[in-house]
């Protein structure tokens, strides 16, 4: 089933454009002929970056977890361009650790920017596009560790899978109204990034260390540069995929055996991620 979103003029809205999957998506979107409205919390990182894409880019310093400042960047959105066909709640943050010595701040921001911010998204541009009454595409990102819960992630984890839920919802009241707003959840596996650089609190035990060192390399070793991988997704929404799962060899064995082990009622197996 061919999207019937018109991208070559179209404009696309990408949250957390500054670094990772958002520079991937943008500089994609861009070769499609799309015009770009690029958000980041970062101002001085995403003015920078807008510099590089060869089109038409609007870059509005936006913190996800400020309602107001995501209906802002919706409004500012149309007020350029006139309507918007593309949006990519994008943004994310990691945080690692004993889930029992995560600080409540820690927690808060996760929860704020990985969950809110999609959310924040949802409530400032549905009701636009769903007045504009024509074909748009939302591409919400989530992950694989919201299909496979890790230990030292639970913050991840936790907001990934609600992302899951989240946007399964939305896809269905698409449905339930006709909307000709299309819904994609989007699960990235390994993909090479700035995640991990970062992800410890006011406690860093051995553990935790050498888990995100495991993750540094996987990530070197193992991921996807941010332009292949935009790739991917522009290909899966070109086809009207929901599920956008870009890397399955990162998620279908072990989900095979999440679900087994649920139907099965068995414990919970510590999953070896080093190998994604």
């Amino acid at each position: 089933m061919v999207d019937e979103v018109m991208i070559e003029g179209g404009v696309a809205v990408i949250t957390g454009a500054a670094s990772g999957i958002g520079t991937g998506l943008a500089r994609k979107a861009a070769e499609k002929g799309m015009r770009l409205v690029l958000a980041d919390v970062n101002a001085d990182l995403l003015n920078s970056f807008a510099e590089t894409i060869d089109a038409e880019v609007l870059a509005i310093p936006t913190d996800v977890t400020d309602m107001d400042a995501v209906d802002k960047l919706a409004e500012q959105a149309w007020q350029r361009f006139g309507q918007v066909d593309a949006l990519f709640n994008n943004a994310g943050v990691m945080a690692t650790g004993f889930t029992w010595e995560i600080e409540p701040r820690r927690w808060r921001q996760s929860m704020a920017v990985n969950v809110d911010g999609v959310f924040h998204g949802i409530r400032a541009f549905v009701p636009r596009l769903l007045a504009a009454q024509r074909p748009a595409h939302i591409v919400n990102t989530a992950s694989v560790g919201g299909f496979l819960p890790s230990p030292l992630m639970a913050p991840y984890s936790t907001t990934k899978a609600a992302v899951v839920a989240l946007t399964e919802s939305l896809h269905l009241e698409m449905q339930m109204i006709g909307a000709p707003v299309r819904v994609s959840l989007l699960a990235p596996g390994p993909v090479q990034s700035s995640i991990f650089n970062d992800p410890f609190g006011d406690k860093v035990t051995p553990e935790t260390a050498a888990f995100v060192d495991t993750m540094r390399t996987m990530l070197t070793a193992n991921g996807l540069s941010p332009d292949d991988f935009a790739e991917r997704v522009f290909a899966a929404m070109a086809d009207g995929e929901y599920w956008i799962i870009p890397q399955p060899e990162a998620l279908d064995p072990l989900f095979d055996r999440r679900v087994q082990a649920i139907t099965g009622r068995q414990a919970p197996q510590n999953l070896d991620f080093s190998k994604l």
